[in-house]
């Protein structure tokens, strides 16, 4: 990564700063385009000042890439927490408001208080002053890293507890996006309980059993 990117990256962790806002948390999240699962936010507060080489958005960067950022963010951030909403919460009050009170979660479980946050491209409803940046997993270092740790997170549950759970759907292959594979699986043995039975609508023309 140029010095130029790096410094783009903390443009507005510095103008924050300045402001004497010691404690900024990055929070995005992942998942909001899945069939299947958890949407799950993360969220990051970086000591002032620290460049971690190599973070950027997390659909940029490969898998081994991620884990390793995820093992150094982990090790020298100030605080990272992690939020979750499920399938029937996200069928009960849509996609959005799911992927917003994951990062609510996320946020109130963070060990530090913030007293800023940047968001990648949302609200949190919450009292502490907030900056939403569209693409700001592309813009800010902070809200990067916590697109890296929620990437990591998902990821992980799909290659483990929700593979473990449902090893005939490959989830640990697709993650839970509307692949090809994905499709046949669902068409073939119908939606788990851990499908968005409201995503799930738009597959009803292929198979009219799922649910």
């Amino acid at each position: 990564m140029s010095d130029i990117e790096v410094v783009d990256l903390l443009k507005h962790e510095a103008y924050y700063w300045e402001q004497s806002y010691q404690h900024i948390a990055g929070i995005d999240e992942v998942g909001r385009g899945c069939l299947f699962g958890d949407v799950i936010a993360a969220a990051v507060i970086l000591p002032q000042g620290l460049l971690i080489e190599g973070v950027n958005d997390s659909k940029k960067l490969s898998a081994k890439k991620r884990d390793a950022l995820y093992d150094v963010i982990m090790e020298q951030a100030i605080s990272v927490s992690v939020g979750y909403a499920d399938a029937a919460t996200i069928d009960r009050i849509n996609i959005k408001q799911a992927s917003r009170l994951a990062m609510k979660r996320a946020l109130d479980d963070l060990s530090v208080a913030p007293n800023f946050l940047l968001v990648d491209a949302e609200k949190v409803d919450s009292d502490v002053p907030q900056l939403s940046i569209i693409k700001g997993d592309a813009n800010s270092q902070s809200i990067a890293a916590a697109s890296i740790i929620a990437k990591v997170t998902r990821d992980r549950l799909c290659e483990g507890a929700w593979e473990a759970m449902y090893p005939e759907y490959g989830i640990s292959l697709h993650k839970g996006y509307a692949t090809k594979l994905h499709r046949a699986q669902i068409t073939d043995l119908g939606a788990t309980p851990m499908h968005r039975r409201s995503f799930l609508k738009n597959l009803e023309a292929e198979q009219q059993t799922l649910f």
